[in-house]
């Protein structure tokens, strides 16, 4: 067991940030104990570290980021999808065709998604089986929390990223049949989205779904030529998501549809129905994607929405920042799109890159007693000037804070290295 003192703030509900200042927070086992003003009796003796006026927050959640595009981020973002995925996108990732160059990329990836704060991920890797596999081992030896996609296209990209789908179909199988026992990080179907996806491809997927009881992570209505495309190439559907439900890859786990900007009624119900995740990626759609998501009337509909990075579309490896830039669309969403749309809070952000994020790998996103110790101390935000509270710590931190802000990590209860 270990006590920490600190200012502690996490998420209490999607609308509330339980704010304990000053406090003790008691880890036994990785779970968190309590919170106290003052050190329980019996907790005297135990070990203590102490961050002074630093805030304790719960680690961060990425739910939709391309691991292969890490040395793109910041690059070719005057681009719009098409465009971009055709100049930038599809040529970086054939080159991981070449181990040694995904061992590379993919050790600067993972270390840098923990300098920035995020314990638990959801990551597209490529078609390449060896590499991707490298990612996933590397994110389970790490503790890393979350799932790794094989991507499956046999369609629509260029010919060295084209899979035969019987090859597809095979390959995807054996990596299931690897990793689906693991821990910590975990196998997850990711066909890339439906213009790259013949029916059999995702027929086929669907089985596999089944057979092994794993769920899917895709793009979902992300913009209007992707909505156009996938209308083109599947009529027999009446929106994005039916395609998906159609091919039985809806039921069978976890559900995730990134963007998910431009939904019809079918969409949102057809998501809802299966208890899906819509991630929002503020920064990667108004870089190639050119789209804000309906965030507070899906809110207020009960979706789950949660935050991705979106690497390299987006360009920054935390997700507190995509918490808060969530906070700056919404405002442009409502003033430019007034009917039905309406700002999201602060909090609200926050329980979304958090909490909301957490229930889906598991009881982490908080630091409320029962929870998995996944956290983060922020610190060096204040102004000589002016002091600030620690929910206002919280939040500046997410609006102009850096890597730096982050004096240590917790991982299932243990300090992390450096």
């Amino acid at each position: 067991m270990r006590l920490i003192h600190a200012d502690i703030v996490y998420s209490e509900d999607r609308e509330t940030l339980a704010v304990h200042p000053d406090s003790y927070i008691a880890v036994d086992n990785g779970m968190v104990k309590g919170i106290w003003p003052v050190i329980p009796e019996e907790y005297q003796n135990v070990p203590l570290t102490d961050h002074g006026e630093a805030v304790l927050i719960p680690a961060f959640s990425d739910l939709h980021v391309h691991a292969p595009q890490y040395l793109n981020r910041g690059l070719e973002t005057d681009l719009l999808l098409a465009d971009w995925l055709e100049q930038c996108t599809f040529p970086m990732e054939a080159r991981f065709a070449d181990p040694g160059f995904a061992k590379a990329v993919y050790d600067a990836f993972i270390d840098d998604l923990i300098a920035n704060g995020t314990m638990h991920a959801c990551v597209f890797g490529t078609i390449h089986t060896e590499a991707t596999a490298y990612l996933l081992e590397s994110m389970d030896r790490k503790g890393i929390k979350g799932f790794v996609g094989k991507v499956n296209m046999d369609r629509g990209a260029q010919e060295d990223l084209l899979e035969d789908t019987r090859g597809s179909l095979r390959e995807t199988e054996a990596f299931l049949e690897k990793y689906s026992g693991n821990r910590n990080t975990r196998p997850i179907l990711t066909p890339r989205f439906a213009p790259t996806c013949t029916r059999e491809l995702l027929r086929g997927l669907g089985g596999l779904g089944k057979k092994y009881g794993v769920g899917m992570q895709t793009h979902l209505v992300e913009s209007r030529w992707e909505a156009e495309q996938a209308g083109t190439l599947f009529p027999e559907c009446s929106c994005d998501t039916e395609i998906y439900e159609k091919a039985g890859l809806m039921d069978n786990g976890p559900v995730l549809g990134a963007h998910f900007i431009f939904p019809s009624e079918e969409d949102v119900r057809i998501l809802q129905k299966y208890d899906g995740y819509a991630v929002h990626c503020p920064d990667s759609t108004i870089s190639v994607i050119a789209g804000i998501m309906q965030a507070g009337a899906l809110l207020d509909r009960g979706m789950r929405i949660c935050v991705g990075s979106d690497i390299s579309a987006g360009h920054h490896m935390g997700v507190y920042t995509q918490a808060a830039r969530a906070v700056q669309l919404s405002k442009l969403k409502q003033f430019y799109e007034p009917e039905g749309n309406r700002k999201i809070t602060f909090p609200e952000a926050f329980w979304m890159a958090t909490k909301q994020s957490g229930q889906l790998l598991g009881n982490t996103g908080t630091l409320a007693p029962g929870a998995v110790f996944d956290a983060l101390v922020i610190d060096g935000l204040s102004d000589t000037a002016r002091k600030l509270r620690p929910e206002q710590t919280v939040e500046r931190f997410c609006y102009i804070g850096t890597r730096e802000n982050i004096r240590a990590r917790y991982l299932n209860g243990e300090p992390m290295p450096g």
